[in-house]
């Protein structure tokens, strides 16, 4: 492959722990409206944008809603989950997270957040993320979810790294399609059955180390 000069990283999931509040969040909302809503259900919200989000839990609750209403349900999970996340400290920063992104500023590669969440400013500034990273491309810089490459593409314009110098880090599959189709590398942070497509799937950023990384792409 050639030089890493860059690594994009998902948020939640991979670099603060935010994907259980999501979870209650939805899950509060699917018991409002009267049915249940699993952690397996919630597997398949991970990395899409809320619109999306939202139609696939009305789709598990059978329901079929018209556009104001479900604008009105949106709101409601996103106020819940603001609540959440607004409590938010360094504690719930990922093992294994600051080492590598300091190793990577020691060693001279370009960071940046790429996330679907238009709250990740707040958990960036809750967590003290934000004085990391290079760049940051959220849900309020993107008009595309993933699997559309557009947020890491615009992660790479803002770096002025080409895309083909860029490694991404994700724990949703639509992630690791949207890395492959913006000509990325790509490493799964979670399990080899559902991130398989990555290039390099690890348990967490405790096992990556820059020096891992140009192992696993030289």
């Amino acid at each position: 492959m050639t030089e890493i000069k860059a690594c994009l990283f998902d948020l939640d999931g991979v670099l603060v722990d935010t994907a259980k509040y999501h979870y209650i969040a939805w899950k509060e909302l699917a018991d409002r409206l009267g049915f249940e809503f699993t952690e397996k259900d919630n597997e398949r919200l991970k990395g899409v944008s809320r619109a999306v989000s939202l139609n696939i839990l009305l789709e598990i609750g059978g329901l079929n809603l018209d556009d104001a209403e479900k604008a009105k349900l949106a709101e409601s999970k996103n106020n819940r989950y603001v609540e959440y996340i607004s409590a938010m400290n360094s504690s719930e920063i990922l093992p294994g997270a600051l080492a590598f992104l300091e190793d990577c500023r020691n060693q001279g590669i370009k960071i940046a957040v790429g996330s679907a969440s238009k709250n990740a400013m707040t958990i960036l500034n809750n967590t003290g993320l934000t004085p990391y990273f290079d760049a940051i491309i959220d849900g309020t810089k993107t008009s595309a979810a993933k699997p559309d490459p557009e947020v890491f593409l615009l992660g790479a314009e803002a770096l002025g790294i080409p895309p083909v110098n860029c490694v991404v880090f994700e724990d949703a599959e639509a992630g690791i399609e949207a890395a492959s189709r913006a000509g990325m590398a790509s490493v799964g942070i979670g399990s080899p059955e559902t991130l398989g497509a990555a290039a390099l799937v690890v348990p967490s950023l405790m096992e990556m180390s820059v020096a891992r990384l140009k192992e696993a792409f030289a």
